[in-house]
């Protein structure tokens, strides 16, 4: 029988329970050892204080980061909230060590502010005002393990520097879903756009990110935004922001993919269809050598390395997964950087 996945919570939630904590050791002057918090669909979620202490006149909380089943970079951290009063009107938020700053354009949150994305702050505001309907408060939010979580992210080429960003829409971590890589694909497309680069680089992994950006040393780090398998999810949102000009770059296997029109190009999700590869070699009156060649082929390496870059059933492939591509978004300037084995450009197509 197939496990059961454990769902988890998201950062946000854990910033709300820890600012809940502080709330009500400042209201009560008690340390409480569990709270419950209002998540955004409108239910109560039991969380346990990791720690509760009076600092002088502030209240610290904290709560551990469960992110259940999900392979979360951030399960395990202990996220603080340090709670203290205001002579200032409203809610005042706070970057303490290990949560990041907004450095660039194009995210939720305007630059300077500290990243606790707007869903979080609103949870944190609504769990305080609970506690304390009116009244200036100073909310700070750190995570000792930040900064070193942090590396293990993309939030530095997004421009959020200084630690983790505090996330969630929902309060709740649905395991081993692909909603926190899309999400970021979502924000990194809109931080290249806002970098006003002329063109952004959707690349399959880390190799053909590094050959792209040799190949076009002018362009931003914003411009490279690293798509992995979610080619179809990365062209519908460019689609929906209007992005004028892509460069797709890739090895020959994620362009098979492309080209028979996957949406997913990680294994597990799409066959690579070499069958396919075959008829196109047909569709081009290949060789009967070179077609009894493909007959026996076991992997696209195995055809690239036979065939080489420079031969018409590349240019074929290639064709056929622009072709793809311009299904999706018509109005788009598209090119094609083919990455050999070697980590380097073979070809470009347009």
């Amino acid at each position: 029988m197939k496990k059961q996945l454990r769902s988890g919570y998201t950062t946000g939630a854990c910033a709300a329970a820890a600012t809940l904590g502080a709330a009500l050791l400042l209201h009560d002057d008690c340390c409480p050892t569990e709270v419950w918090l209002a998540m955004p669909a409108g239910d109560k979620v039991r969380f346990e204080l990791e720690h509760c202490r009076r600092e002088g006149d502030a209240g610290i909380a904290s709560i551990i980061k469960d992110a259940g089943d999900d392979p979360d970079v951030t399960h395990g951290v202990q996220i603080y909230a340090r709670l203290s009063r205001s002579t200032e009107d409203g809610i005042r938020f706070v970057a303490g060590i290990g949560v990041g700053t907004i450095t660039k354009p194009g995210l939720a949150l305007a630059v300077g502010e500290p990243a606790i994305n707007p869903v979080p702050r609103q949870m944190i505001a609504t769990a305080l005002r609970s506690v304390f309907p009116q009244g200036g408060f100073r909310v700070e939010i750190f995570i000792p393990a930040g900064l070193a979580r942090a590396a293990k992210t993309m939030n530095e080429r997004l421009g959020i520097v200084g630690g983790l960003s505090i996330l969630g829409t929902t309060g709740i971590v649905r395991p081993l879903s692909h909603k926190a890589w899309t999400d970021t694909l979502e924000v990194a497309l809109d931080v290249a756009l806002a970098s006003g680069t002329e063109r952004i680089v959707l690349s399959t992994g880390r190799t053909s990110e590094a050959a792209a950006r040799t190949q076009l040393p002018q362009l931003p780090e914003e411009a490279f935004v690293m798509m992995g398998d979610h080619i179809g999810y990365c062209l519908a949102a460019c689609a929906r922001k209007q992005v004028p000009r892509l460069v797709l770059s890739g090895q020959f296997a994620k362009l098979v993919k492309i080209a028979c029109g996957h949406p997913q190009t990680h294994v597990r999700n799409s066959s690579l269809d070499l069958g396919q590869v075959l008829h196109w070699a047909r569709q081009i009156n290949l060789d009967p050598g070179d077609i009894s060649r493909l007959e026996l082929a076991h992997t696209a390496r195995e055809i690239f390395a036979g065939f080489g870059a420079d031969s018409v059933l590349i240019d074929k492939v290639a064709a056929e997964a622009l072709q793809q591509c311009r299904k999706q978004l018509p109005a788009t300037r598209f090119q094609l950087l083919l990455v050999d084995y070697k980590s380097q450009v073979a070809r470009c197509f347009s």
